[in-house]
């Protein structure tokens, strides 16, 4: 009788401990993505067996309906206690009171790649799991075969010198193309992919300066000009395909040949590898006024209306550990935020077939305009750039695009930066 009393007790106090947990309810963008959601389950579990405090929930959604099931979650006050967000979009949200600032000690995220950590007005508000990086991509083959120096980090192409590389490509008559630019994908890829190359040329998408109040002689300036000029060049000169372009052939047309060079990231570095023995990632033009790529993937964060922010960062702090970091780079193939991360996987070990997109990432990578107004000019950037590669005036398009933008900053009254 007393073991039984005994352990009704012991009973009686398991049950009162894990009624005493607090449920947290995170969304995640990765729905119809396996590995990444077998990943993120695996975390939660261990989470959730790991203390007695706090417990995760979790919901999926696509990832091209995420954004906007989160915009009408806050509209309608029900948005759940932990969510991701992509991290240009990260600004919006904060302003928009979608997130708070994410309770982390900073020491814990040092180590850190620069484009993983979601700042904004100095604050914290997201961390991410991985970055990703994109690449000049060809095969060693081909540039021997068209004569072409290989460009490094410490001396990448000169305008000149890709330029050289294209027409050297396109006169070889071996391509349907000298490069593959990626114009089928008419989403964040736009500004993501393109933007490096306007501030290479020494135009932006917005002036930091003015505190991201105008677009004024960054966007439509003689540095844009002339990158406006050369991008409708790559087309009109028929080194790439256009915004008409068959997704099916940026899927699979470098690996059929009918590119010399791809732009793309890491996410593909893969199937390259696998479809050749010579596959080479080389470092962004310099078009004369520095190269870069962007930076900045999808992040976890903690909402604006939770009661629980340090329930969700408790969540967050536990995901970050390396192997976790490991366990996404192994399986969805992106760039692992910590050195020791790296060390540990398969691909960015030192001397590993992808770990020079650890050191692109962390030498090139710029993060795209931290402003709240940048989900608007992003969209604008893209229609700018598609009309132009479609042969639009291109200081009418950079002009359009210039008033476009402004306007939204003052319907917005500056978004409190002014």
């Amino acid at each position: 009788m007393t073991r039984l009393t005994a352990a009704s007790a012991l009973a009686m106090l398991w049950a009162t401990g894990a009624m005493a947990q607090t449920e947290l309810t995170m969304w995640y963008h990765g729905a119809g993505n396996q590995v990444e959601s077998e990943i993120v389950n695996r975390i939660i579990a261990d989470f959730n067996a790991s203390q007695s405090d706090w417990v995760v929930s979790i919901e999926s959604f696509p990832q091209n309906a995420y954004n906007d099931a989160v915009v009408a979650a806050a509209l309608a006050g029900d948005l759940p206690d932990i969510l991701d967000v992509d991290g240009p979009i990260m600004p919006n949200w904060a302003w928009a009171g979608y997130l708070q600032p994410l309770p982390i000690e900073p020491t814990r995220i040092e180590a850190f790649l620069p484009g993983t950590k979601g700042v904004w007005n100095d604050q914290l508000y997201s961390v991410g799991l991985w970055d990703a990086a994109v690449a000049l991509i060809t095969r060693q083959s081909t540039l021997d075969a068209l004569g072409l120096r290989t460009p490094t980090l410490e001396e990448p192409w000169t305008q000149e010198e890709f330029m050289g590389a294209m027409e050297a490509a396109k006169a070889s008559g071996d391509y349907e193309y000298a490069i593959d630019l990626g114009m089928s994908d008419q989403s964040e890829w736009y500004p993501y992919a393109f933007l490096p190359f306007l501030w290479s040329f020494g135009g932006d998408l917005i002036d930091a300066e003015s505190g991201y109040q105008t677009a004024e002689g960054v966007l439509n300036g003689e540095a844009a000009l002339a990158f406006g000029e050369w991008w409708q060049g790559m087309f009109t000169e028929g080194y790439a395909p256009g915004p008409s372009q068959d997704p099916a052939d940026h899927a699979s047309g470098f690996q059929e040949g009918q590119y010399a060079f791809t732009w793309n990231g890491n996410w593909l570095a893969l199937p390259f590898l696998e479809a050749f023995d010579d596959v080479v990632f080389l470092p962004a033009p310099d078009f004369g006024n520095g190269n870069f790529i962007g930076a900045a993937s999808w992040q976890f964060a903690v909402s604006g209306t939770t009661e629980h922010p340090e329930g969700g960062a408790a969540f967050i702090e536990f995901a970050l550990k390396d192997e976790y970091l490991r366990d996404f780079s192994n399986g969805i193939g992106l760039i692992p935020p910590t050195p020791t991360a790296a060390a540990m996987t398969e691909n960015y070990a030192e001397g590993g077939p992808m770990a020079v997109f650890y050191d692109l990432s962390e030498d090139q990578a710029r993060l795209r305009p931290v402003f709240p107004g940048y989900p608007v000019a992003a969209k604008v950037f893209a229609k700018a750039l598609t009309d132009i590669a479609n042969g639009a005036d291109v200081a009418d398009s950079l002009d359009t695009a210039v008033d476009e933008i402004e306007a939204d900053v003052q319907s917005n009254q500056g978004y409190g930066q002014q």
